[in-house]
């Protein structure tokens, strides 16, 4: 990932955007994480039939959702490590995203059927039946399984927005897996069966806001907003403060994949930096502000003279 500069107004180095995104760095982890949570949600569908249990059931249902959100990651791995062609200019980078969105509108439809269902059990007139035994058990086995892939993903889960939201799935489902085996506990002890749906009601509460919070996050990269740990009017400031800078506009920040930020502007400057050969050394030095300020690495700069205005259409901030 490099740094790019406006043809004619300075100069340029190579680029390429096939490189591996954070979450192809670590794609052994997630494989990994995918062989434990897909033999884990096996065992756990196969606890909830014979048990009869919801919250085993919502929990084997969450383990789908993450086994089916990390095989959409890895895919999307391979899509986004292929080169940039001259029709997709950022290769397909972005794909990683586009998989996160759609895992987390899959988690967020599991949640709202595990509310449903779980409510639907506590205002039934018949208390459900339960094998507790067998709830018990496959309780335990979630519980080890997710432990075990949390151990994998806890080390680079601040990498990118895919490994993040695996590690926050493979959590919640041990958070889940406890509430499993506190309602067995409880349903066994004194036969108040209602307790699974209560930890059902407990897990869909835990499960709808997280898949929310990831599908924001994934849409606001689609949408193109400005990355959350940047502020605009603080780069603004940093580039106007560099001598001969005069102005500052059609000024845009974005996401392009985990990892990837993206910036483009343009600057006014002095109009004697075109004539004496200070252009390209001005623009070396806005360069290294926006990577050492900001840690933007791809910035796309048009250095112009005061007027070059008169050739644009209205400026956008």
């Amino acid at each position: 990932m490099g740094t790019d500069h406006a043809p004619g107004h300075g100069h340029g180095h190579g680029h390429g955007h096939g490189q591996l995104s954070p979450t192809g760095r670590h794609r052994g982890r997630l494989v990994g994480v995918l062989a434990i949570t897909g033999t884990v949600m096996l065992v756990q569908v196969a606890g909830a039939l014979a048990s009869g249990s919801i919250a085993l059931l919502a929990d084997a249902g969450h383990m789908l959702t993450d086994s089916a959100g990390i095989a959409l990651a890895l895919a999307a791995i391979v899509l986004a490590a292929r080169p940039a062609t001259s029709r997709r200019t950022f290769g397909l980078a972005r794909a990683e995203i586009l998989a996160a969105a759609v895992n987390a509108a899959v988690l967020f439809g599991l949640g709202a059927y595990v509310l449903y269902e779980a409510v639907s059990r506590l205002v039934s007139a018949e208390a459900p039946h339960l094998a507790t035994g067998s709830m018990l058990l496959f309780g335990v086995v979630g519980l080890v399984g997710n432990l075990a892939s949390m151990l994998v993903l806890i080390g680079v889960q601040g990498e990118s927005l895919n490994l993040r939201g695996a590690f926050l799935e493979v959590a919640t489902d041990a958070l889940t897996s406890v509430g499993v085996i506190a309602a067995a506990i409880v349903a066994h002890l004194t036969g108040f069966t209602r307790a699974d749906a209560v930890v059902a009601v407990l897990i869909g509460l835990l499960i709808v806001p997280r898949a929310l919070k990831l599908l924001h996050a994934a849409v606001n990269v689609l949408l193109e907003a400005t990355p959350a740990h940047l502020d605009l009017d603080q780069v603004r400031a940093q580039l106007l403060a560099v001598p001969h800078v005069r102005a500052v506009h059609d000024l845009h920040a974005w996401t392009v994949t985990s990892g990837m930020a993206a910036l483009s502007a343009h600057i006014v400057i002095d109009d004697e930096c075109f004539t004496d050969g200070h252009a390209p050394r001005l623009l070396d030095v806005l360069q290294e502000c926006l990577k050492d300020r900001f840690d933007l690495h791809h910035a796309t700069l048009q250095l112009e003279s005061p007027a070059h205005a008169r050739h644009e259409r209205p400026a956008h901030a």
